[in-house]
């Protein structure tokens, strides 16, 4: 888990072992330790990898891609909840995680937002109008 993810985002940033180890302060063979599962790097290190790869410290450590579509590590303040199914009459099911992250609740009224080059989105009514508002006092 650990370090599959430190190989994933050191390709997918396309870094040498060599570009890690200068970043964070070790040696290549500290790095090759780390992406081979000897080892793993104190909490400073983990940090300084988190943020050099954009990532959340917990995605870093603990994010499983099988568990999340075969998918790697998104960036950081991104999420995937997983696939919904929609019903006969329209409506989702939206995941527990993503319901306590956004703490929508029963009865809580949702703007579901559209554009076709980009997709769907939902926010929050109140949220939505307040921002509404903003944007009309600034006109």
């Amino acid at each position: 888990m650990f370090s599959d993810n430190i190989v994933r985002l050191r390709k997918i940033k396309q870094m040498t072992q060599e570009d890690i180890a200068e970043a964070v302060g070790v040696s290549r063979q500290a790095v090759a330790k780390w992406e081979s599962g000897e080892t793993v790097p104190d909490l400073e290190k983990c940090k300084l990898l988190a943020e050099l790869f954009g990532v959340s410290l917990d995605d870093l450590a603990n994010y499983e891609s099988e568990e999340n579509l075969g998918l790697d590590v998104p960036p950081k303040g991104k999420h995937l909840f997983g696939i919904v199914t929609v019903g006969d009459k329209g409506q989702i099911v939206i995941p527990a995680k993503a319901r306590k992250l956004f703490d929508i609740s029963s009865g809580d009224k949702l703007v579901v937002l559209g554009d076709e080059s980009q997709g769907m989105a939902l926010m929050k009514a109140k949220d939505f109008l307040n921002l509404a508002n903003i944007i009309r006092k600034g006109l």
